[in-house]
This record gives structure tokens, C-alpha cells and sequence, in this order.
């Protein structure tokens, strides 16, 4: 037994290892003080993280990716809970499939529904502009808003809502002040992962982007393919830096749990 548990921590350790290196080689070459990127850099230097800042290109993708972000994180937020609402508080038939179906981006091939998404989005015109990639990051965000609100939702007590209407409050009001506070958690953390997702979403953005329209992401894809300057390990690590950032501060305030199956309140 004592074979088997230290054989178990050294293929865990050897898992971590091999998920954190490719990261930890990408944050050590943004430090390099050559015009080429080095592992490990002959002598550490910052002028990669200045050049990027001072770079007006790569700050307005870098503000176009944003705001893309935070409207999608926004629409996925305002569409996961009306759907997570109807299905906790008004139980169907059919819900396992009404359920696979939000869920689905998360378990279909990212090529295969980029195709998908990119057929739906050339019948409007869309290709190449905002609005189409803003509606594809809705789609593939929207599971992420979902679990989390709809684990809040079933795990809301009815009874304080009941409570506020048995007292004469107005149904709006008592959705407003009721249920929104004690499904905050929720919310928020779906918010933070939508953005998280769509802020880093590059394999079905790259089918749908175009000359006039670009992410931070794809650019820094292209530019890898051209030439792999230090300065694009450079965004990469603010970037890595950014998520990591936020996953903490998810975990830290709210907890992951919320991701876990949630039991649906009956």
C-alpha cells in the first residue's frame, strides 16, 4: 500500500509538472533581454512588458478584446439565468436534454462547432465583424453562467421569498431584493468565468475574425507564426497572470464548488 501511494504522488507530481512547465518556459523567455525568444534568458530584462504597454496596436486589441469580453460575460450572465430560473423553479420534461443542450459547447469539439457557428454566422452577414464573434463567445459562455447560477438557485431556501410575498411585497420586489442578493455567489462567479472564457477563446474566434476585426488572442497567434518575439511571451504571461488572478480571487471569495453537478430544488 505504502508502494502504491508513493507511486501515486510521483505520477501526480509528474502531471503537475508537465501542465506547468510549458507555462513557467513562456513567463521565463518574457524576461528576456534578446530580441529572440531564450529559455532560460542569458539576463532578465522588462523591456518586453514596456514595449507591449507602449504599443498603441496591441492596446486597442487589447481594448476591443475586452469589451468583447465583458459583453459576453454579460449577455451569457443575463441568458444562463432566465434559463436556470425556469428550469429550478418550473421543473419540465425533458430537462436532461433541455440541460445538454446549454452544456453542449462544453463537451462538442471546438472545430467541429466553430464550423457550426460559422455557418449560422454567414447567413447574417457576420464573418469578420464584432457582432458575429460576440454572438459565437455568447454561445460557447453561456455553460459556464449556467452551472454556477443554476447550483445557487437550487440551493436558495423558497421559503424567505414565500416569506416576503406572504407580507405583501411585490413579486418584483422581492426578486430584486431577495433573490438576486442570496444568488450573488452565483452571479458572480458566473460573470468571472464567462469573461475568463471568452477573454481567452481562440479556436473558434479564429474562424470567424477578419481583416477589419481581430482579438488579442488571434494576434498573438499570428504574430507567433511570423515571428515568436519576447514581447508575445510577454502579453502571454500578463495574460496568464490576469486569469490566474481572477480564478483566485474566485476561489478565495466564492469557492469552486458552484461548478460541481448541482441537485436541482424540487
Amino acid at each position: 500500500m505504502a508502494v502504491l501511494t508513493r507511486l501515486s504522488g510521483l505520477i501526480t507530481a509528474l502531471v503537475v509538472i508537465f501542465l506547468i512547465a510549458p507555462i513557467l518556459v513562456v513567463v521565463a523567455s518574457a524576461f528576456s533581454a534578446t530580441g529572440y525568444m531564450t529559455f532560460p534568458p542569458g539576463s532578465i530584462s522588462t523591456r518586453w512588458f514596456a514595449a507591449f504597454f507602449a504599443n498603441s496596436d496591441w492596446l486597442a486589441t487589447l481594448g476591443i478584446t475586452l469589451v468583447l469580453s465583458l459583453l459576453a460575460a454579460g449577455f451569457s450572465l443575463v441568458l444562463g439565468f432566465a434559463a436556470a430560473f425556469v428550469i429550478v423553479r418550473r421543473p419540465m420534461r425533458g430537462l436532461p436534454a433541455i440541460e445538454f443542450l446549454i452544456l453542449l459547447p462544453l463537451v462538442f469539439p471546438h472545430a467541429a462547432l466553430a464550423i457550426a457557428i460559422l455557418t449560422v454566422v454567414s447567413a447574417f452577414g457576420l464573418v469578420g465583424t464584432f457582432a458575429g464573434v460576440l454572438l459565437a463567445h455568447v454561445f460557447v459562455t453561456l455553460p459556464y453562467a449556467y452551472r454556477p447560477i443554476v447550483a445557487s438557485l437550487g440551493k436558495l431556501d423558497a421559503a424567505m421569498e414565500e416569506a416576503a410575498l406572504s407580507l405583501g411585497a411585490h413579486p418584483w420586489t422581492t426578486f430584486r431584493r431577495i433573490t438576486l442578493p442570496l444568488v450573488r455567489p452565483g452571479l458572480t462567479t458566473a460573470f468571472l468565468f464567462c469573461f475568463i472564457i471568452s477573454f481567452d477563446e481562440t479556436t473558434i474566434t479564429l474562424f470567424l475574425v477578419g481583416p477589419s476585426f481581430t482579438t488579442l488572442p488571434i494576434r498573438i497567434f499570428s504574430q507567433l507564426q511570423d515571428n515568436a518575439s519576447p514581447m508575445v511571451a510577454a502579453i502571454s504571461t500578463v495574460l496568464i497572470g490576469f486569469t490566474v488572478a481572477l480564478v483566485v480571487i474566485i476561489k478565495t471569495v466564492f469557492g469552486l464548488e458552484l461548478f460541481v453537478e448541482p441537485e436541482h430544488a424540487r
